[in-house]
C-alpha cells in the first residue's frame, strides 16, 4: 500500500509540474522577441486598418486638431468628395461605424448639436475634419434613410447630418479603412449607424488590433495598448520586476477572463497575485502585461521600446520589435 501511494504521489507531482510546464513553461530564450514590424494588411473591403499613431487633438471648443493643412492636403480629394452610399462597417476597434462609399470612416463632434442641427467646426478645424457634402448621399444596407438630413453651414455649404449630428472626415485618415480620428481631443468619435457615438465600450477584456508600425498587438478593454517589460519572468511562474515607482508609470493589467479575450493566444493566459502588494495582474502566455502612463489615446504606442525594456505584445505574447537576446 505504501509504495502505491508512493507511486500514486509521484504521478501526481508529475502531473501537476506538466500542467505548469504547459502553461507557463515557454523557453525564456524563445519568447524575447517577434519581428512583427510590418504592417498588417487591412481587413476584406479595405476597411478595419488602424494606424495607431495619430497625436491628440487640443480639444478646445473650436475643435481644432493638430493636423496641419498639409495633413489636409494629403487625402483633401477623398476628404471632400461626396459620400456617395453611406455603409455600415463592423470595425474590430470602435464596433460598427459608419464609411463613406469609398471607405472613408465618418465621424462627429461633441462640441456640435444635433437639436437643432449645427456644426461649431469652422476655419483650421474644418481643415483637420472636412465636413462631409450633403449632395448625393444614400443609405446603404443597415442604415435608416429618415436618420439622413443637412445642414446650412456657416460659409454656405450643405453638410450631411445623421441623427441631426453633422458628419465628418478625419484629414489624417488617408486610406479607405483608417480610424486614427477616433477620440481624438476627447470630443471626435467614429459615427454610429444610429447617429450615436461610435465606442470601444464593446471591446474584449483583451483583444488585438492592427497597428500600421507594429502589426498586430493586444490592447486592453479601453483599446490601450498593452505592454510587456524584458526583466520579467514567465518561468516557473510569472514574476513582475517592475515594483514601486515603476508601476506609476506601467499601471498592471487587470485579470481577465479567458472567454472574454479575442485574438489572443489562450496558452498561458492567466492572472496572479503579486507579492509585492497584493494586487492581481494578468498575463498573456504567463508574462505580465502593462499599460503606460504615457499613452493617452487608444491607439497610442508611446511606450513601445522605451528604455530599451518596454515593447507591446503580439497575440502569441512574444514582444514586439525587441532585439534578440
Amino acid at each position: 500500500m505504501k509504495t502505491s501511494w508512493r507511486s500514486a504521489s509521484l504521478v501526481a507531482s508529475a502531473a501537476a509540474v506538466l500542467a505548469l510546464t504547459t502553461a507557463c513553461g515557454q523557453d525564456k530564450a524563445t519568447d524575447t522577441s517577434s519581428q512583427n514590424v510590418g504592417a498588417a494588411a487591412p481587413a476584406a473591403g479595405g476597411y478595419g486598418s488602424t494606424a495607431g499613431t495619430s497625436t491628440a487633438g487640443t480639444g478646445t471648443g473650436t475643435g481644432s486638431d493638430t493636423g496641419t493643412a498639409a495633413d489636409g492636403d494629403q487625402a483633401a480629394a477623398g476628404d471632400k468628395a461626396a459620400a456617395g452610399q453611406l455603409n455600415v462597417v463592423a470595425s474590430a476597434e470602435i464596433g460598427k461605424v459608419l464609411a463613406s462609399s469609398s471607405g472613408r470612416t465618418i465621424y462627429r463632434f461633441d462640441a456640435d448639436t444635433a437639436e437643432p442641427p449645427k456644426s461649431n467646426c469652422d476655419g483650421d478645424c474644418a481643415t483637420a475634419w472636412p465636413p462631409v457634402p450633403a449632395d448625393d448621399v444614400t443609405a446603404g444596407a443597415g442604415i435608416d434613410a429618415a436618420l439622413l438630413g443637412e445642414v446650412t453651414r456657416a460659409d454656405g455649404t450643405k453638410q450631411l447630418t445623421v441623427g441631426g449630428w453633422p458628419a465628418y472626415y478625419y484629414a489624417k485618415d488617408t486610406a479607405a479603412g483608417d480610424i486614427k480620428g477616433q477620440g481624438v481631443g476627447g470630443k471626435w468619435y467614429g459615427l454610429a449607424p444610429d447617429g450615436k457615438k461610435a465606442t470601444l465600450a464593446s471591446l474584449p477584456g483583451l483583444s488585438t488590433r492592427n497597428d500600421a508600425k507594429l502589426g498586430e498587438i493586444v490592447v486592453d478593454k479601453n483599446g490601450m495598448t498593452v505592454y510587456r517589460f524584458i526583466k520579467d519572468e514567465a518561468w516557473p511562474k510569472p514574476v513582475s520586476a517592475c515594483v514601486g515607482a515603476c508601476l506609476e508609470k506601467w499601471p498592471v493589467v487587470a485579470p481577465v477572463e479567458v472567454n472574454d479575450t479575442k485574438g489572443v493566444q489562450k496558452k498561458g493566459l492567466m492572472s496572479f497575485t503579486r507579492p509585492d502588494n497584493g494586487a492581481k495582474q494578468m498575463t498573456v502566455n504567463c508574462s505580465p502585461i502593462y499599460t503606460f502612463i504615457n499613452d493617452k489615446e487608444p491607439g497610442d504606442t508611446n511606450g513601445q521600446g522605451v528604455g530599451g525594456t518596454w515593447y507591446a505584445v503580439a497575440p502569441d505574447g512574444k514582444l514586439v520589435g525587441a532585439p534578440n537576446e
